[in-house]
């Protein structure tokens, strides 16, 4: 009661963001004769203008109104179009670091063009982020129109460049691109061995298009780039046989809330049967049960043309929220091979992770963030929590007069189709176009099906048609369409009413289900009544949807009961409504926790990669990595001291053994103190006087290799080293994060295990990359002086850390007797030849 007074009083939090705007809009407003005024060439100097008093120490903020007039009058002169006030506010509240909730049709890609000019004008580069290749080549020519005629560089990232296209592209005022392909090349740069080779520049400044979907629906979808595992695919096969054997509820129990698949005990002893195997539960075992549960998984929770789709003897990933395609995209730890073996096509090795971030972290990179799209204010609370973005609600230039019917729920899943077809044939036969929403690949083409019997044209848009994607949507407005798209396909794609259509009633939305996110739903919705046009919407339930079926059932189907409902005949009811909205607020909770929990164990991956990269990139940087090397050295000293000496006895108590064989191991033979030197010698004396040797014979290798070739050999073996215990780091942190959870059985936090454990992971791979950087360094040999100067040519044009150019093969330093491929590698690693100095 208290907040209401304070809203009516103060007004609400939107509404006092919307007051602090106006008079910036005024401002513009009131430059818009002078700079309409200004010729061609006179606009075009602005940019230089501003640049200059940038340099002059004057803050962007300042340059905000006569910057986005500039933008007004450039847009009118280039593209015919002047951005409405609303549209200034919003492209403030972007400049601002803040998410603009825009309806559809309210030219959010217009919006953009303002803050990414004012915010290019620091020369840093600013991102603009779609959701698809289309959108980013489409955008970036249209809206390109306006930053070039300003003196400004547009480029666009696209799946295909290499990476000399990459970073030219990078290089550019305004780069426009998917978020997949900054992310991938934010990853791929941490694999570089030459600085030189990177494309990114700093993370400045991001604009993310259709936010929303971005880093809410796509944010428990990691990025990954992998490299394959050498492991045989026949086990895969072989558990894929016995899976259809396992009977629900008997051998396993499925929990569709939480998406989870378990063996039963009767399961267990099952698969133990049909496997062939006493114990599934052997350690020895262990990797088969992984397996079995995988395969579980495969044929129980996810169903073909609904998660996934088989096309060009391919499994490729639908995405749950918007019906795209996701390929090159695959599931991890297995998943995606049991899939494979369940569609009988060809299964692919299994990879390992070399790199991987998540959306989450990755965004949160960027000096400024800020977002746009029409449905963010159900969200509003996790884009806080997450990414501090505040959502501000944008006014739309023309009311609204779309007519959203109550929802229309039905018994059953043919009632409510046949209902939807009924509706469906009466608008088509008065020249009405309808767009069509559903939540799966399955029930479009079953609808699909139902039309055609009925001899109704229309056009199906789902992953299968991606193609055809922006086409499809643009004639959706057009007089008689009929369109059925899932999961509302097609964003970005304004819908353009044809000739007469506004007086028929204008576009009408049917929703043939609710979906999981209120927000999806909105998004459907929101593609009619753009700009003032007229339109309607309503939605199609029953009882067995799965939404209505997991969350609602009970509750609803007892309503239905007593109101007396008949065999097709629907129920309109403020109550129903209610459950159902309730039923999806329950969800989006659901949801929202499950991505807060996948970011706070990414945090922790998060700050060891910050770590690695960090460290990578001052590797790169070239320098004087000597006394780093030294540093580590010295280290290992320390601790090889501390573990076999002890300052409080005598030096023949010591453990000179192990001490003997530690410092023989990590910097070769012959520097242990003879005995009669050892006598009463202290502990702090033994480690300089061993110091001091280890320094003379670095400084001897450093005279023997010479200066610059140690320079370089102490890069690439620092590089490469980092690089494959990082990658085995990632293996051991997802067999940890699979295991943790039953850490709650034994009234454990999980998180806060997985915390200490994967410290303890990172200290032991931080020590090993000490250990083995210093041993390699200290052992390594050139095979004869004219190799030498060979290798010394070679790194004029590409020294030697930067590895071999692309299907050349590398050269191997090694000692002066011939070693056999699978002998020993000389190095001392312990590994053969082949798989280490010798690869």
């Amino acid at each position: 009661m208290i907040g209401g007074l304070l809203k009516k009083i103060f007004g609400t939090q939107n509404e006092r963001n919307l007051k602090r705007i106006a008079p910036l809009v005024d401002e513009i407003n009131r430059l818009e004769p002078s700079i309409r005024a200004l010729s061609d060439a006179d606009l075009k100097a602005k940019t230089g203008q501003f640049r200059q008093r940038l340099d002059q120490g004057e803050p962007l903020d300042d340059l905000l109104p006569e910057a986005f007039a500039v933008v007004r009058e450039a847009a009118v002169r280039t593209l015919g179009m002047r951005p409405y006030d609303v549209q200034m506010i919003g492209g403030i509240v972007l400049h601002q670091g803040k998410i603009a909730e825009m309806k559809t049709g309210e030219g959010k890609t217009l919006v953009a063009t303002m803050p990414v000019y004012l915010n290019a004008l620091t020369g840093k580069g600013v991102h603009v982020v779609t959701v698809n290749d289309y959108l980013a080549k489409r955008d970036s020519q249209w809206m390109g129109e306006v930053y070039r005629f300003l003196g400004l560089s547009v480029s666009c990232i696209v799946h295909g460049l290499d990476d000399r296209e990459r970073k030219e592209a990078y290089g550019c005022d305004v780069i426009y691109g998917t978020n997949n392909e900054f992310g991938f090349d934010y990853l791929r740069d941490n694999m570089k061995f030459r600085l030189e080779d990177m494309v990114q520049r700093e993370l400045h400044y991001a604009i993310v298009d259709e936010v929303d979907s971005i880093l809410i629906d796509e944010a428990r979808t990691p990025l990954i780039i992998s490299g394959p595992a050498e492991k045989s695919t026949q086990l895969y096969v072989r558990v894929n046989r016995i899976i259809p054997n396992l009977k629900e509820d008997l051998h396993y129990t499925k929990e569709e809330k939480t998406r989870t698949v378990t063996l039963t005990e009767e399961g267990v002893a099952a698969a133990e049967s049909l496997l062939g195997v006493e114990n599934l539960y052997d350690p020895r075992n262990m990797d088969l049960l992984h397996h079995v549960q995988q395969a579980l998984r495969a044929h129980v929770l996810f169903q073909k043309d609904v998660d996934y789709i088989v096309k060009g003897g391919k499994v490729i990933i639908v995405d749950e929220f918007t019906g795209r395609l996701m390929p090159g995209r695959r599931y991890s730890d297995g998943l995606h091979q049991a899939l494979e073996a369940k569609e009988g096509v060809q299964i692919e090795n299994e990879n390992q992770t070399l790199a991987t971030i998540t959306f989450q972290n990755y965004f949160r990179m960027y000096d400024k963030l800020a977002g746009m799209t029409g449905t963010a204010d159900t969200e509003a609370e996790e884009f806080a929590k997450i990414y501090n973005l505040e959502v501000v609600i944008i006014p739309t230039h023309k009311k609204m007069i779309r007519q959203d019917h109550p929802d229309c729920i039905y018994r059953t899943e043919k009632e409510k189709f046949e209902a939807v077809v009924e509706e469906i044939k009466e608008l088509h036969a008065l020249g009405r176009p309808v767009l069509v929403g559903t939540v799966s690949i399955d029930k479009s083409e079953k609808l699909s099906k139902m039309l055609k019997r009925q001899g109704i044209p229309h056009q199906v848009l789902n992953a299968k048609h991606h193609e055809k994607e922006a086409e499809i949507v643009a004639k959706a407005g057009q007089k008689g369409a009929v369109t059925i798209s899932t999961n509302m396909a097609g964003r970005g794609t304004d819908i353009v009413l044809g000739p007469g259509v506004a007086e028929l009633g204008g576009l009408h939305i049917l929703g043939t289900e609710r979906h999981e996110a209120r927000r999806i739903d909105n998004q459907l919705r929101g593609r009619a009544g753009r700009q003032g046009d007229p339109g309607s919407s309503r939605f199609y339930l029953s009882l067995e949807d799965d939404l209505m079926r997991i969350f609602a059932a009970d509750r609803i189907s007892g309503l239905m009961q007593r109101v007396g409902m008949e065999e097709g005949e629907p129920i309109e009811h403020r109550l129903v409504s209610k459950a159902i909205e309730n039923a999806q607020s329950r969800v989006e909770e659901q949801n929202f926790s499950i991505r807060k929990h996948l970011l706070e164990y990414d945090d922790v991956m998060n700050m060891q990669r910050e770590v690695i990269y960090r460290q990578r990139r001052e590797a790169l940087q070239g320098g004087n990595l000597k006394e780093t090397i030294l540093d580590m050295a010295r280290e290992l000293l320390d601790e090889i001291l501390a573990a076999t000496t002890d300052e409080k006895s005598y030096a023949e108590d010591w453990d000179l053994e192990t001490l003997s064989k530690e410092i023989q191991r990590l910097f070769g033979p012959g520097l242990l103190p003879s005995s009669q030197e050892l006598q009463d010698v202290s502990q702090d004396e033994l480690g300089e006087m061993l110091w001091d040797r280890i320094r003379d014979r670095y400084d001897a290798r450093e005279k023997e290799f010479g200066e610059p070739l140690l320079r370089d050999l102490e890069n690439y073996v620092l590089l490469q080293t980092l690089d494959s215990l990082w990658k085995d780091h990632l293996l051991n942190m997802d067999h940890l994060k699979e295991g943790i959870g039953l850490r709650g059985y034994a009234q454990q936090d999980p998180l806060v295990v997985y915390k200490k454990e994967a410290h303890e992971l990172f200290d032991d791979m931080i020590h090993r990359l000490k250990e083995e950087t210093v041993r390699i360094l200290f052992h390594i040999q050139i095979q004869r002086e004219d190799e030498v100067e060979e290798l010394r040519r070679e790194q004029e044009d590409q020294p030697m850390f930067y590895g071999p150019p692309e299907g050349a093969k590398p050269k191997t330093v090694v000692k002066k007797k011939k070693v056999g491929r699978n002998a020993p590698c000389p190095c001392g690693s312990g590994k053969k030849y082949k798989k280490c100095c010798g690869r």
